[in-house]
């Protein structure tokens, strides 16, 4: 029997752990009222990761390239400009989707009066405000108030400091940021072992305040996010095959047993090594595919921006809290900072959707019941993001024009 119980994995746990506690609090709806403290534990230990983990993973990611950056020029700036337009337009696609469609209408996330004062002051304040917001007075005081803006404003101009200090200097601290970075994903991965019972006593609670149809609006989320990554493939990653004479049956015949491979493992670095032969083999030069493919990991996370706009914007609906257009737009420019460093690993964009909700006053409690259906949207936006950065790599090839099909 123990043996058995070994072998269930964590995404297992969590659904089954999710089913149990909708059950709970179908059944007994009084008495799943009172073990939100579990949930509320769970929620903690998110917060705790964020800082550190923003941190280093930026100042890796910006430093930790400076070398390779001076050394292409203009091929860093050709993929870095290619990387904004195509995250703004999948956040674009993400923001008009769930605004559409409203999947987090009707679920009456209750908030707790100290939440609710949050999100009453941050509708006070406009987009103008927040970009000034964005400049920290004081780095301590941003980590203490888990503020990721002034955290990712803090850590950008860290990184670029760093490299223009003596390379001794500069090693040690790169060093430091990525074991630092090493250590919170491994700290990560043991708040994530306590998910199936934060996740659970989210769903008892949850369920028992609103009812069953909390698990309909969990459907309309993942069928929003599965189609608008449709269309941001069929409407944006399409056109840009088309315009940069890209042959599109040729690089989907290249990219499919990669993007299989994203999809099961929800890893983008699990498919990196075929990914990088593979399009090799297609035509693009392994000078430029080793530089864009891993900045692109860093920097060009397509699914996993346009999944952080829709539950964002779907755990606002949940709690009641109408967003202004100004803030959508603030939370849009939030993200397009944010998601720049994180590496491509599983529950990386945990972290992000957690530092979002903080910084614009929205209950944390909407990551738990996200995470219930987690691992489904997980599968898709990680295989798009895999083939958003393989294109990108075709498309920076052709821009040079050393594109070369075989």
């Amino acid at each position: 029997m123990w043996r058995f119980v070994r072998k269930i994995s964590l995404t297992q746990w969590i659904i089954i752990s999710m089913i149990a506690g909708a059950t709970l609090g179908w059944l007994y709806p009084e008495i799943s009222q009172h073990i939100r403290i579990v949930s509320n534990i769970f929620l903690r230990l998110i917060k705790s990761i964020i800082v550190p983990l923003l941190f280093g993973t930026l100042v890796v990611g910006i430093a930790g390239h400076s070398s390779d950056l001076k050394s292409v020029g203009k091929l860093a700036f050709k993929s870095i400009v290619y990387f904004e337009i195509v995250t703004t337009l999948a956040l674009i696609i993400g923001l008009l989707a769930v605004n559409i469609f409203k999947p987090g209408v009707g679920v009456s996330l209750k908030i707790t009066a100290a939440d609710n004062a949050s999100s009453i002051v941050q509708k006070k304040i406009t987009l103008i405000e927040t970009i000034e917001h964005i400049v920290p007075k004081s780095f301590i005081e941003a980590a203490a108030n888990n503020d990721v803006l002034q955290v990712v404003f803090f850590s950008i101009l860290f990184a670029i400091a760093l490299t223009q200090v003596p390379p001794k200097a500069k090693e040690t601290v790169i060093n430091f940021c990525d074991g630092l970075s090493e250590v919170m994903f491994k700290f990560t991965g043991l708040v994530m072992k306590f998910a199936p019972f934060g996740i659970g006593a989210a769903m008892a609670y949850t369920v028992g305040h609103s009812g069953l149809s909390v698990l309909w609006n969990l459907g309309k989320l993942i069928l929003t996010l599965y189609g608008s990554l449709a269309v941001f493939i069929l409407f944006v990653l399409t056109p840009i095959m088309l315009i940069a004479k890209i042959p599109i049956k040729k690089f989907w015949q290249t990219v499919k047993e990669p993007a299989i491979i994203a999809f099961s493992t929800t890893s983008s670095d699990a498919a990196l090594p075929k990914a990088l032969q593979l399009m090799v083999d297609f035509g693009v030069p392994r000078r430029i595919v080793s530089f864009v493919l891993p900045t692109g990991y860093s920097f060009n996370l397509d699914g996993s921006t346009l999944y952080l706009a829709i539950a964002s914007v779907f755990v606002a609906q949940a709690a009641g809290i109408d967003l202004s257009l100004g803030q959508q737009l603030a939370i849009m420019l939030s993200l397009m900072l944010t998601t720049k460093g994180i590496a491509a690993v599983p529950r990386a964009s945990l972290v992000i959707l957690s530092g979002t909700l903080i910084t614009f006053g929205l209950p944390l409690e909407g990551i738990a019941l996200i995470l219930g259906v987690d691992e489904i949207m997980d599968m898709a936006r990680t295989c798009t993001n895999l083939v958003g950065n393989c294109l990108a790599s075709a498309v920076v090839a052709r821009w040079e024009g050393e594109l070369k099909i075989n």
